[in-house]
């Protein structure tokens, strides 16, 4: 896909091997080149200037953080990366500019926006969920490119339990009854994890396995689930964004 600006993707992990399969996976997803998805790892330093016109679209994936947390519980990193993300999503939002956020970044969008909740109502296990489109989702843009009904991964203590006032809800699912959202015309966010593979879902469980992702003792039953699914459906959402909003350089 040469010719075009590069995707930015804002990660937020702090252990190298997740991140690093984070951003992989997000590259395959995409069918991108590494020159053409930059990351920039807040959790490790201050976000730097962002000049949106050199840019494509933005990737928000996940995060060990969450954004209905108490304040007073946050760490002074978590404080400063929902502070900037939050300032750049009150540019990115009028805006309509192309946004794809992921598990965490559906939670800083719906937060930010009037009459989004983000609570601790739908949790997932870490594991396959079942998702359906909704008809908006089947006659959207992005989300047409996935089938009525799939699996994909999640693993999530927080989710959207009230919609941001003027979003479009574009998949729900029976354990999350918002898996996915649009803003505008441009600007997507997603409960469930578009990118991950099966690798890479076994990858974070190995690592967040004492982060309470699921019940102390369910190792193995997380991984006997995610070895029975198939999941193959979710990247079809980072392809269709990726060819939709890539600009000529």
């Amino acid at each position: 896909m040469g010719g075009v600006k590069p995707f930015l993707l804002l990660a937020t992990r702090s252990d190298d091997e997740v991140a690093d399969e984070e951003y992989a996976s997000f590259l395959a997803a995409g069918r991108l080149a590494p020159a053409e998805l930059r990351r920039v790892r807040l959790e490790a330093a201050p976000m730097p200037a962002i000049d949106l016109d050199e840019y494509s679209g933005i990737i928000v994936g996940g995060s060990p953080f969450n954004a209905s947390d108490p304040v007073a519980s946050k760490s002074e990193v978590q404080l400063r990366v929902e502070r900037e993300l939050g300032d750049l999503l009150d540019v990115v939002v009028p805006r309509d500019y192309p946004f794809l956020g992921a598990c965490y970044g559906i939670g800083l969008l719906a937060s930010r926006l009037a009459g989004g909740v983000v609570d601790g109502a739908w949790p997932e296990v870490a594991g396959p969920t079942r998702v359906s489109l909704t008809a908006a989702g089947a006659e959207d843009a992005v989300f047409r490119a996935l089938p009525p009904s799939f699996d994909a991964y999640v693993g999530h203590k927080e989710a959207c339990s009230k919609l941001p006032l003027g979003s479009v809800l574009l998949a729900s699912g029976e354990n999350c009854p918002v898996q996915a959202f649009r803003v505008g015309e441009n600007v997507y966010a997603t409960q469930f994890h578009p990118e991950l593979s099966r690798a890479g879902i076994l990858t974070r469980i190995r690592i967040y396995r004492d982060n309470g992702y699921f019940a102390p003792g369910g190792y193995d039953d997380v991984v006997d689930a995610i070895n029975a699914a198939t999941v193959t459906a979710p990247a079809a959402v980072v392809q269709a964004f990726v060819e939709r909003f890539a600009v000529a350089d």
